[in-house]
């Protein structure tokens, strides 16, 4: 029986999952109170118009696939988003049991508002890295992130 000073502790400010997880949460919040008084947006609600931005008409399931985020998540901040007019629901053509969702007028609005400023704050948090570092950052965040897929 091993005695207590042979025990394993996980030392978890050290920990990288946990170390990324809360610089994620960190990030996130600061670029959330950059809209989140203006618009009254959530970080959930946020992503959705992101990734609609992007790729607009597409479903809840494709948006949760794309952020990681649950579906329970999704449709609970779908429908916020639609009370308050900021996306549109239609059915898709080819499978009536599924809907294709995409930023309304207003939601366009807030989205080109809002890009900017994301982008800015990005900009001022890699700001820290010279543009090598910059560039080598986000190779070992991409490899890191194929790794994770493997695994």
């Amino acid at each position: 029986m091993a005695n207590k000073q042979d025990k394993l502790v996980l030392r978890l400010e050290r920990f990288f999952p946990y170390r990324l997880s809360i610089l994620s949460n960190k990030i996130s919040s600061i670029i959330a109170d950059t809209y989140k008084d203006k618009f009254a947006i959530s970080i959930t609600e946020w992503r959705i118009m992101a990734v609609l931005g992007e790729f607009p008409d597409i479903s809840a399931d494709e948006i949760s696939a794309r952020t990681q985020i649950e579906k329970s998540l999704i449709s609970r901040s779908v429908s916020k988003l639609l009370k308050r007019k900021l996306i549109d629901r239609d059915m898709a053509e080819d499978d009536r049991r599924r809907s294709m969702i995409r930023l309304s007028d207003t939601g366009n609005a807030v989205y080109e508002e809002i890009v900017p400023l994301s982008y800015q704050y990005e900009r001022a948090l890699l700001e820290c890295f010279s543009e090598t570092e910059q560039d080598q950052f986000s190779h070992l965040i991409d490899r890191l992130y194929e790794h994770a897929n493997s695994l």
